[in-house]
C-alpha cells in the first residue's frame, strides 16, 4: 500500500513555511484514507466530549489502534475535546484524558479553560490545541492560552488573513496557528449556534446538530396568519443562514504568507472518500507550490469540485464575504463508484459501492498524482463470467486493466 511520507521537513522553497496539512476522521476507514492520501495529521473524536455526534468516532480500542497506524506512518492524531462539559460530566473527564494519554495521541483540542486545566494533570504529556470554539480572534488571548499552557490555538473562522498575520506576528513564536480552509461553514460565530437546540432540542454545541440553517424559511406578516412570504422572490424558498462552503484550495501561498502552521479540512462527518479526495487535493496543492510558482496545474485546482459540496467561497479570508448564504444545493461533479482491491494478470480488481456499466469512462484517483482516467471494459464478476454492470453494493468485479494500482485506491465516474 502506497501511503504518503511525512514532508514537514527540509527546504520549503517557494513557500514562506511548510503548513501542516490536518484532515478529519470520523471513523477507522476516514483514518487511514486521510493517511493514504497525504495527511500530516488527522484529528478524531471519541464517543464523548466531541462536537460530532452523528460520526461513528473511536473507542479506546481504536484509538490505539488508528495512533499506531498513524504513527507507524509518521502522521499525527489529534484527539478532540471541545464541547463545553456540564457540572455532571465533570467525574468522567479524567478517564477520558487518561485513555488519550495511554493511546500515544499528540494532541487535545480543547475549548473549556477547566478542561485545559484537567488535561494538564491527567495527560500532561499531550499537547493541548485551543478549538476555534474558543472565539480565539486577537493576539493578547492567543498570548494568554500559550502562556496557560496551549501550544496551538484554532483561530475564529471569522478572522480574515491580515488580522491572522498580526496575530502570528505579535504572539509568541512558539504558538503555532491553525485555520479552517476547507469545508462546511456555520452561520453563527464560531460555531456557536443555537437553533437546533431551540427548534428541535438537539444542541449544537454538544454534538448534536440538525443543521437547520440548512431549511427553507418564509416570513409570516401578524395580520395575515397563514400567508407565507419569501424574502426573496425564489420559488424554491429562501435560505436565510445557510453559509457557502469554504474553499481556499487557490490561496495556498497567500495563507502560508500569513503564518499560519496547519491547514484544517472540516469533515468528521464526511466519508472516507470525501476524507481522501480533499487531502490529496490540498496535499497535491501544498507539494506543489513548494517547488513552483504561479497558478496551479488545473487537475489540482478541480479537485474539490468533483466531491459534494455547496457553493464555494473564501469566507472571511479576504474580508467581509460579500454572498455568504447559499440556496442550500448540493454539487456534485463525481461520483464515488468502488474501491481498489488489487491488481493481476491485466486486470483492475474492485470492490463496488455504487452502480457503473461496461463502457463508462472512470478515474483511479491516486495519491499525489493526475487522477488515471481508463474505460471500464471486459466487465467480469469474481466467478470470471463476463457482465454488463455492476449493480450491487460490495460485489466483487474485475475490468482489464494494463497499469498499476493500490489497494484501497479509489474509484469514480463523471456525476450523470
Amino acid at each position: 500500500m502506497l501511503i504518503y511520507k511525512n514532508r514537514r521537513e527540509g527546504d520549503c522553497a517557494l513557500l514562506k513555511n511548510r503548513p501542516e496539512l490536518l484532515s478529519p476522521a470520523g471513523d477507522m476507514d476516514s483514518l487511514i484514507s486521510a493517511v493514504r492520501y497525504g495527511a500530516d495529521a488527522v484529528y478524531l473524536g471519541m464517543k464523548q466530549f466531541g462536537m460530532r455526534d452523528a460520526p461513528l468516532n473511536f473507542t479506546c480500542s481504536e484509538l490505539v489502534r488508528g495512533v499506531k497506524f498513524a504513527h507507524n506512518n509518521n502522521v499525527r492524531i489529534y484527539v478532540v475535546c471541545n464541547t463545553l462539559p456540564r457540572n455532571n460530566e465533570l467525574d468522567e473527564l479524567p478517564r477520558f484524558l487518561e485513555d488519550v494519554a495511554q493511546s500515544g495521541a499528540d494532541a487535545l483540542i480543547i475549548a473549556d479553560i477547566g478542561v485545559m486545566s484537567l488535561a494538564k494533570k491527567y495527560a500532561p504529556d499531550v499537547d493541548i490545541h485551543m478549538s476555534t470554539q474558543t472565539g480565539i480572534v486577537n493576539w493578547r488571548t492567543a498570548t494568554t492560552l500559550f502562556e496557560l499552557g496551549a501550544k496551538r490555538v484554532v483561530l475564529a473562522r471569522e478572522l480574515s488573513l491580515e488580522e491572522i498575520t498580526e496575530i502570528k506576528r505579535r504572539a509568541p513564536k512558539d504558538l503555532e496557528i491553525e485555520c479552517f480552509v476547507h469545508g462546511a461553514m456555520c452561520m453563527s460565530f464560531s460555531g456557536r449556534c443555537l437553533i437546533s437546540q431551540y427548534l428541535n432540542s438537539r444542541d449544537a454545541n454538544r454534538g448534536k446538530c440538525s443543521q437547520p440553517c440548512r431549511w427553507k424559511y418564509h416570513v409570516v406578516e401578524e395580520k395575515r396568519p397563514g400567508e407565507y412570504f419569501p424574502i426573496e422572490e425564489n420559488p424554491a424558498g429562501t435560505h436565510l443562514f445557510n453559509s457557502r462552503d469554504l474553499c481556499m484550495i487557490e490561496h495556498i501561498r497567500e495563507m502560508s504568507d500569513a503564518g499560519i502552521d496547519s491547514f484544517k479540512i472540516e469533515g468528521r462527518a464526511k466519508t472516507a472518500f470525501y476524507s481522501a479526495s480533499v487531502t490529496n487535493a490540498y496535499r497535491s496543492a501544498i507539494d506543489w507550490h513548494i517547488q513552483n510558482d504561479g497558478a496551479l496545474p488545473e487537475w489540482i485546482a478541480e479537485e474539490t469540485d468533483k466531491i459534494s459540496h455547496r457553493a464555494y467561497c473564501t469566507g472571511f479570508f479576504f474580508g467581509r464575504p460579500s454572498q455568504e448564504y447559499e440556496n442550500g444545493g448540493y454539487i456534485r461533479n463525481a461520483r464515488f463508484i468502488g474501491t481498489v482491491e488489487k491488481t493481476e494478470n491485466g486486470r483492475l480488481c474492485i470492490i463496488q459501492r455504487n452502480r457503473f456499466c461496461e463502457g463508462d469512462e472512470i478515474e483511479i484517483l491516486r495519491p499525489g498524482m493526475t487522477p488515471l482516467r481508463i474505460k471500464a471494459q471486459d466487465m467480469r464478476d469474481e466467478n470470471g463470467e463476463k457482465i454488463e454492470a455492476a449493480p450491487h453494493a460490495q460485489m466483487k468485479l474485475s475490468i482489464k486493466f494494463d497499469g498499476e494500482a493500490e489497494n484501497g485506491w479509489f474509484i469514480r465516474t463523471d456525476e450523470k
